[in-house]
This record gives structure tokens, C-alpha cells and sequence, in this order.
């Protein structure tokens, strides 16, 4: 069985290499020579309505392709270490390679009508993923998870409805010439069904409550597949966006950033606060989405992918060597006991800060300072600025309560990075952490952007940078002498710290009323008074009845004496 689990996972990880290094090479072949395939194949045609299968192989999609077979063979390689043991390690796999194979049928589709078939095998295979542990924490992680993005789903069937009135269903020959301005609602959906898959304000709710599936899953979940399939979406509608909700999509965005990095302060769980700082990352993406530079989001996206897997896999790395504990308080001084993890996740955080020469610098930087060239409102502009230094001020936290704080662990835990099949991805991930940012930048804009800015906006992402960093670290170096502040602040901590009580209202806020609506329902209605007249009622009443009549066929003596003088009395009464 392990033998058997090892060639199929050594050949679905080469088959990714070798897809990943060939849609690369096209992608640049593409990128020099500007130009791209559109496959259309008639499956059927009737009358004048015909049955399409679309494919679009440009630039994008196939350099998109590429990085998501790349972080999928090091999530499959790397999970040969960490899910070593589990007796379901066949399904945990296949379920892998269904997930890469929904996403990479979303990336290469134009149609909405086979886009829905990637973006539903998304949200099919991410529950299945969630609940993978099977209790009731996961059960309901999966739920939250399922229905939050079954909104997106019914949004783009009724885009798919609206597109009749176009007279196909390949966006990708409305998007340019203005055709979708006229049907302003399709667009409407796609933004909403975009938000749900990315979720932004009000679906943020169930990112961090899918951490429950398995940190390879997570790894993969928030670097390139299940949350950038919004993103990737209102990229290529992104020419019809203009005029059309951008102001509205660009305050959402702003604020889930905001939100995502305050949460991330207040939280001790390491998965979710890596989860908090990808839902951060997404409206960073999104903002500049709603303020027209598309090109600037997906060079963004591509970055992301590659620190992020990066710092789930380091992650994973931790939570496994120390015992399968998530909470960063009980970590500390692992500096000096994992030092090949904790160099990589390091590295990794400032990346994600937007370290100078770092992948993470090159796109965020080029963000920020297109984002206060630009005309957004003032209220967005703040939300920008602040969340930028939150990002920094959650990572010095970690990174303090992890590595070079104090030794919080248990003396007797075996604590190393001495798994080469955990450690080998990380060595990959981490060139591209440090490279992959400078090369895109040269592919994606050949042509340096030549922003001018006043010295104060200039410095203003370095200067909001070090403050956030220096906050954070100076914070909980702070914690020995001063009380909690957490106490005497509770309900402003509780309501920061759970991202403005969204999982309440996603959840008990939405479906406590309903259930104790349906529990008195039940008690009175369904197991009550219709319960007596009604199904049971009738059960009983045709039993007794049939039970008469069975008694009364029979023939005994009894019967026939009690028959007898019934009519006696009956003819007397009659005669008399």
C-alpha cells in the first residue's frame, strides 16, 4: 500500500512538474510574441443554438496554470511527510488532484457555462477537504464553508441566465467592447459571486474557519487555487467593470483588509492568522481590481502564491514538530531547534511585509504607490495605510511568539526539521519567495512605470512599515510588566478580534431564530396538534376501525348472540 501511494504520488507530482515547466515556457513564448489560442469545440448544434466547448490558452491563464501545478507538486511532495500515517492518505490525495484539476479547468475557460464546472468543483472538493478530520469542529467549518460560497455559485447560474440576452456564453468577447455595460446586473453577479470565492465583507466568515482541513490543503487553499478563483474571475471581467461598482467593490475590499489584518493581532491560533493575513492579501487585490489596474492584481496574485505556500508548509513544519499544537503562545525559541522552518518562514513574513528585493515588494509596493496616485476616496485611502502597517505589526508578533521568544514547550518534545520530504518544497518555494517577484515584474511590465509621488507619499508604505513592526514586537516584550489589557477592554478585543462578530452573524446570527422557529414548529405543529389530527391521527382511527370490522368477521359465538339481540331490540322497538 505505501509502495503503491508513493508511485502515484511520485507520478502525479512529475506530471505537474512537467505541465508546470511547459505552460511557463508557452506562457513567455506568448508574452514575446503577443499572442494566444482561443479552442472552440461545437459539441452539438440545433437550429441556431449550438453547444460550445471553450478553451483560451494566453498568457495569463497558462502563466497562472503554470504556478498552480508548481505549488501543487510541492504540496503533494510535501504531504508525503506530513500526512505520513494516516490511513487515508489515497483519498486525501485524489482529493488533491481534484481540486488542481477544477481550478485548472476555472483558469483555461472563457465560457461561464464550463467555468461553473471548475468554480462548483471547487466548492465541492474544499468540503470534502474541510471535513477531511471528520469531527464536528470540521463538520461545521465544511457547512460554513459549503453554503458561504453556494451564494457565488447561484450568482453565476444567474449570470449564465443573463447571458442568453448576449447570444453566447464566452464573456470573453463582450468584456472589451462594452456589450456587458447594458446588462449592468450580469456584472453585478459576477462581483458578488467573486467576493463569496474571495471572501470579502460580509463572506469572510468561513477562510479561517476552514482551517480546519489538513495545512497541505491550506497551503494550496490560500496560495493559487480556492480563494484566488474570485480574484482570477473579475480579472478577466475587468474590462467591464469600469463605472460599474468599482466604488462600492473598492470600500468592501478596503475594508476586509483592515478587518483581516486587526483580527490577525488579537488571534493565537498560527493557522488562522496566516488565514487572516491571506484574507488581508485578497482585498489588497481586490482594491486595486476596483481602481482598474488588473495587470497589478494579477502580478500581485502571482507573488502571493509563492510566499504563502511558503509560510503554510513552514507552518505545517511547526505544528507537527511541536506535538500538533497551533497556539503560538505555547511556542518560542524555535530559532534554534528548526532553523532550516523557522529561516523559511522568516523569509516568508517578510516577504508578505513587503521586505525591499523580497517577491512580496516588488508587487505590493508598485500597489500602494498606484493606490495614492490614484483617485479612491479618503476613507479607502486610510484603510489602506493602516492595514499596511497591521500586516507588518501581526507579523513581528508571530514571528516573537515563535522564534525568538522565550521556550515555551514541553521539556520532553522532540522538536526538529529533520524531514527531508517536508523540508525539500521549502527549499523551492523559498527561491521563488526571493526571486519569483523581480522576475515577474521584468515579464509582466517590460516597461518600468515611471510613478511621481511627494516625499511623505513616498515613504509613507516605509514609514507605516517600521512603526507597525516596532508596535508589534515592542507590544509583547511589553507583556511581563504591564496587566492585560485585554480584561479591562473586553468587549473592543472580542469584538476586533473576531473580525467584527462576522462568524456570529454568519452562523448562531442567521440560524438561531430559524431553528427555534423550526423547534416550535415541530413540538406544536409537526409533532403536536397535526400530528394527532393529522397522519397519526388517521393512522390510529382506520386501525381501530379495521380492527372492529376484523372482530366483528370472525366467527364466534359471541358475535353472533350480540347480533341477535341487537336486531331483537331493533324490531321490537320498530313493531312496539
Amino acid at each position: 500500500m505505501v509502495l503503491w501511494y508513493i508511485a502515484v504520488n511520485l507520478s502525479s507530482m512529475v506530471f505537474l512538474v512537467v505541465l508546470s515547466s511547459s505552460s511557463l515556457i508557452s506562457s513567455l513564448y506568448m508574452v514575446f510574441k503577443d499572442f494566444s489560442y482561443y479552442i472552440e469545440w461545437e459539441i452539438i448544434t440545433l437550429n441556431s443554438s449550438s453547444l460550445e466547448m471553450t478553451l483560451i490558452l494566453d498568457w495569463m491563464s497558462l502563466m497562472f496554470l503554470s504556478f498552480v501545478s508548481f505549488i501543487s507538486a510541492m504540496v503533494l511532495f510535501y504531504s508525503g511527510g506530513y500526512m505520513a500515517g494516516d490511513p487515508n492518505m489515497s483519498r486525501f490525495m485524489y482529493l488533491v488532484l481534484g481540486f488542481v484539476a477544477s481550478m485548472g479547468f476555472l483558469i483555461i475557460s472563457p465560457n461561464m457555462v464550463s467555468i461553473l464546472l471548475g468554480w462548483d468543483g471547487l466548492g465541492l472538493v474544499s468540503y470534502a477537504l474541510v471535513i477531511y478530520y471528520q469531527n464536528e469542529k470540521s463538520m461545521n467549518a465544511g457547512m460554513l464553508t459549503a453554503l458561504s460560497n453556494r451564494i457565488g455559485d447561484v450568482a453565476i447560474l444567474l449570470s449564465i441566465a443573463l447571458m442568453f440576452d448576449l447570444g453566447g456564453w464566452s464573456f470573453i468577447f463582450y468584456t472589451s467592447g462594452g456589450s456587458l455595460n447594458q446588462i449592468s446586473g450580469l456584472v453585478g453577479l459576477v462581483i458578488l459571486a467573486s467576493m463569496t470565492k474571495s471572501a470579502q465583507i460580509p463572506f469572510s466568515a468561513w477562510l479561517p474557519a476552514a482551517m480546519a482541513a489538513p495545512t497541505p490543503v491550506s497551503a494550496l487553499v490560500h496560495s493559487s487555487t480556492l480563494v484566488t478563483a474570485g480574484v482570477y474571475l473579475l480579472i478577466r471581467f475587468s474590462p467591464a467593470l469600469v463605472g460599474l461598482g468599482q466604488e462600492i467593490l473598492l470600500l468592501l475590499a478596503s475594508l476586509t483588509m483592515f478587518m483581516a489584518g486587526l483580527g490577525a493581532n488579537f488571534e493565537t491560533d498560527l493557522k488562522k492568522i496566516i488565514a487572516l493575513s491571506t484574507l488581508s492579501q485578497l482585498g489588497v487585490m481586490m482594491s486595486i481590481l476596483a481602481m482598474g489596474y488588473y495587470k497589478l492584481a494579477f502580478f500581485h496574485l502571482l507573488a502571493h502564491a509563492l510566499f504563502k505556500a511558503l509560510l503554510f508548509m513552514c507552518a505545517g513544519s511547526v505544528i507537527h514538530s511541536v506535538g500538533g499544537t497551533q497556539d503560538i503562545r505555547a511556542m518560542g525559541g524555535l530559532i534554534h531547534v528548526m532553523p532550516l522552518s523557522v529561516t523559511s518562514m522568516n523569509l516568508a513574513n517578510l516577504a508578505l511585509c513587503g521586505t525591499p528585493f523580497l517577491a512580496g515588494f516588488y508587487s505590493k509596493d508598485l500597489i500602494l504607490e498606484v493606490a495614492f496616485l490614484s483617485t479612491s476616496n479618503e476613507l479607502s485611502f486610510w484603510f489602506l495605510v493602516f492595514a499596511t502597517g497591521l500586516t507588518v505589526c501581526y507579523t513581528f508578533r508571530l514571528v516573537y511568539y515563535s522564534v525568538s521568544g522565550d521556550y515555551n514547550l514541553l521539556a520532553l518534545t522532540a522538536v526538529s526539521d529533520e524531514d527531508w520530504m517536508m523540508t525539500s518544497p521549502m527549499l523551492f518555494l523559498g527561491a521563488g519567495a526571493i526571486s519569483g517577484g523581480a522576475l515577474l515584474s521584468w515579464l509582466i511590465f517590460p516597461a518600468p512605470w515611471m510613478i511621481c509621488l511627494p516625499l511623505s507619499f513616498k515613504t509613507l508604505a516605509l514609514v507605516v512599515s517600521f512603526v507597525g513592526g516596532f508596535v508589534g514586537y515592542s507590544l509583547n516584550l511589553m507583556q511581563e510588566n504591564y496587566s492585560l489589557a485585554s480584561i479591562s477592554n473586553y468587549l473592543t478585543v472580542v469584538f476586533a478580534g473576531s473580525m467584527w462578530f462576522m462568524p456570529f452573524l454568519s452562523t448562531r446570527g442567521v440560524s438561531k431564530s430559524i431553528l427555534k422557529l423550526g423547534s416550535y414548529y415541530q413540538q406544536f405543529g409537526d409533532g403536536g396538534w397535526l400530528e394527532y389530527y393529522g397522519a397519526q391521527g388517521a393512522y390510529s382511527s382506520f386501525m381501530k376501525s379495521s380492527s372492529f370490522l376484523q372482530t366483528a368477521q370472525d366467527n364466534g359465538i359471541k358475535i353472533y348472540m350480540i347480533m341477535f339481540m341487537f336486531w331483537l331490540i331493533l324490531l321490537a322497538a320498530v313493531l312496539f
